[in-house]
């Protein structure tokens, strides 16, 4: 780190309620000049509005490890590497250069005269501060379970960081600086051993994206102003000015976003309010490719004869997991709940991503994709279990989207169906539920997941390594050693059976049961270009244009 004083600071003063930011949208139509805090417009154009019902968990990156958080992260932090538009691989973004220098070295070459908005040199500084407190915070809500394979990072020269990694030849370690542990942070802003406070962030202009945020109301309204500073693959913002809208519910955004009071709306519109929209004169539906699936997390200590229960009971717990796996209908859950938005997932890596297979529909219900009682009724007898079963499941109400109601409704209900089960079924608002599922309240809950980047390995090391972003207690050495030599098997063919044999095992053992995969749909005005929904998995508001 950089001695303190050494480095020039030029924050600037912002405001800080919502009202205010409404003040700055209109400001903004007709100031796109640019000014002395590192922000500014790349043209003429009227601010764009985004609505969502998205949830920030964290505006600090090493403090969250969810969409809502990270949609945000990705318009204002740099990335040492990142997804250029329309592709899936990564590509240097704020650096000259990225290469492996040795099998256990990935050296990353800066560009010259990077800064963050407030006047800070971003330096290899900054990126070992980055990742060291990534590390040693290690926070259970964040990232930092990515970097299993990190070691250390060594300053070189003030333009030149060199990752040193455990394992070498790591294919994935490029990708994963593009992930939600990758965002770069300004050393001068940021506390090394604890998560830093929105405020002070925004406070304190730490930002060297696309945008810097120019006024943050968690949750409720955020200004983005272009940063005219930035210098990386995905080139300067098309809009100068941009604001985040949050809603509560998915019907508040769809009457926002059918009425013209925001631009677009992305994440989350149910599968009705979509089919009502369709024929509207002044909107346009964009999909693109989805790597979002949904799934139930059992935790290995509270879920029934879990390991500190009182009738613990290893083999009775697994039953009880494959009782679940054998009772659930996909395809009811398609079509009954999303109209077919999202369709059935019968494997830990999603359709259409190299490795993927299926083995939950081989092993589980009938073996076609469907449910079977008898099944699940025989492995419950078979390893003593007493039905009905008492399963406490836990969903939230708010971050999926109102049909999460629906849907838990109907697994209660698909569980039920026999008399297996007795289903405990309860609901907790996001904000709570993330910090509740990791202290063991869960005997099992609902989970969705959004990719980081578009490879298998990121549907595997978060949630099966030993030390995983689940906290669910699960441990399968077998599985955690495969999981890291498949990140580093350069052979393509090698690897992928590596990721089948991981899936099958995991499957055996049902740490997780997925059930569906979903789309990326957004709603926009027919005004509106340049919405951009790719294999990266980011929806990025740089390329909006009216």
């Amino acid at each position: 780190m950089a001695p303190a004083g050494t480095r020039r600071r030029a924050l600037c003063a912002v405001g800080a309620s919502a009202a205010l930011a409404l003040v700055l949208a209109a400001c903004a139509e007709t100031d796109d000049a640019g000014t002395d805090d590192g922000t500014g417009g790349t043209g003429g154009g009227k601010t764009i509005s985004v609505g969502t019902t998205d949830v920030i968990t964290n505006l600090d990156p090493a403090g969250s490890y969810d969409n809502g958080s990270f949609a945000v992260q990705n318009q204002v932090f740099p990335f040492l590497m990142n997804t250029p538009y329309g592709s899936p691989d990564v590509e240097p973004d704020i650096a000259e250069s990225a290469e492996f220098t040795a099998p256990n070295e990935y050296t990353v070459k800066l560009k010259e005269g990077l800064t963050f908005a407030n006047g800070n040199e971003l330096t290899a500084s900054d990126v070992k501060f980055t990742f060291d407190r990534q590390l040693k915070i290690a926070d259970p809500n964040g990232p930092s379970s990515l970097l299993y394979n990190l070691d250390s990072v060594e300053v070189a020269d003030d333009l030149t960081a060199v990752f040193h990694l455990k394992n070498p030849d790591d294919v994935i370690f490029p990708q994963i600086l593009s992930s939600p542990v990758g965002p770069i942070v300004d050393e001068d802003v940021f506390a090394a051993d604890a998560i830093t406070p929105a405020d002070e962030i925004v406070s304190g202009n730490a930002f060297a994206g696309q945008y810097a945020i120019t006024d943050y109301t968690e949750n409720e309204l955020i200004q983005y102003k272009a940063f005219d500073g930035y210098d990386g693959v995905l080139g300067a913002a098309e809009t100068p000015t941009v604001t985040a809208q949050y809603f509560t519910d998915e019907t508040s955004l769809k009457l926002a976003v059918q009425q013209g009071d925001v631009d677009v709306a992305f994440r989350s519109l149910s599968p009705t309010d979509l089919k009502d929209l369709e024929g509207a004169d002044n909107l346009t539906i964009h999909d693109g490719p989805g790597g979002e699936i949904r799934y139930i997390v059992f935790n290995f200590n509270t879920q029934p004869y879990g390991a500190e229960t009182a009738e613990a009971d290893e083999a009775k717990a697994l039953a009880v997991r494959q009782a679940v796996a054998h009772s659930l209908d996909r395809q009811a859950l398609s079509e009954e709940i999303y109209a077919g938005t999202y369709t059935p997932l019968y494997s830990y890596v999603p359709e259409g991503l190299t490795g993927a297979a299926e083995p939950l529909k081989e092993l589980y219900g009938d073996g076609q994709g469907g449910a079977d009682a008898d099944a699940a009724a025989k492995v419950l007898a078979d390893a003593g279990v007493e039905t009905p079963v008492e399963l406490n499941l836990q969903y939230s109400p708010d971050h999926y989207g109102n049909s999460s109601d629906d849907e838990y409704a109907l697994i209660q209900s698909q569980l039920q169906a026999d008399g297996l089960f007795k289903v405990n079924l309860a609901s907790t608002l996001w904000d709570t539920y993330s910090t509740e599922r990791r202290e063991d309240l869960y005997p099992a809950y609902q989970l969705g997941w959004f990719p980081d980047y578009s490879d298998a390995d990121n549907y595997l090391t978060p949630f099966f390594l030993t030390e995983n972003f689940l906290g669910n207690h699960y441990e399968n050495q077998e599985v955690n050693d495969l999981i890291i030599e498949q990140a580093t098997t350069p052979d393509e063919s090698e690897r992928t059976s590596k990721i089948e044999q991981i899936q099958k095992l995991v499957a055996e053992d049902l740490s997780t049961v997925p059930y569906l995969q979903g789309a990326q749909v957004a709603v926009a005005q027919k005004d509106i270009k340049g919405v951009t929904l790719d294999a990266s998995f980011k929806f990025r508001y740089a390329p909006l244009t009216r």
